[in-house]
């Protein structure tokens, strides 16, 4: 069984969307050259941008997570900032909901 302590101090790769949206694109392992590639492709297809992250923290428990930059993907309009603050106020009202 993984701890609290584990879960708070996880790290995953993410894709980060301006608007604070996120998809994990492993944690087990770093993602491949071709894995970045083809997130980014399906971003703009999509009219999207953002960026390649790391979160540091589990998404559901624990500590807020911390994201670090790692590479723009696309041509984001917005700043890393304010799709990180977007991020994390979205992480922390689905916990507040889901307490109830």
């Amino acid at each position: 069984m993984t701890s609290g302590q584990d879960r708070s101090s996880e790290r995953r790769w993410i894709v980060l969307s301006e608007d604070g949206r996120f998809v994990t694109l492993g944690r087990a392992s770093d993602p491949s050259e071709q894995e970045i590639l083809d997130a980014e492709a399906a971003l703009v297809r999509q009219g999207l941008a953002g960026w390649l992250a790391v979160m540091q923290g589990n998404p559901y428990v624990g500590m807020t997570p911390r994201l670090m930059e790692v590479r723009v993907l696309g041509t984001p309009t917005s700043t890393f900032e304010k799709a990180t603050e977007a991020c994390v106020e979205a992480i922390l009202r689905r916990r507040q909901e889901a307490d109830g």
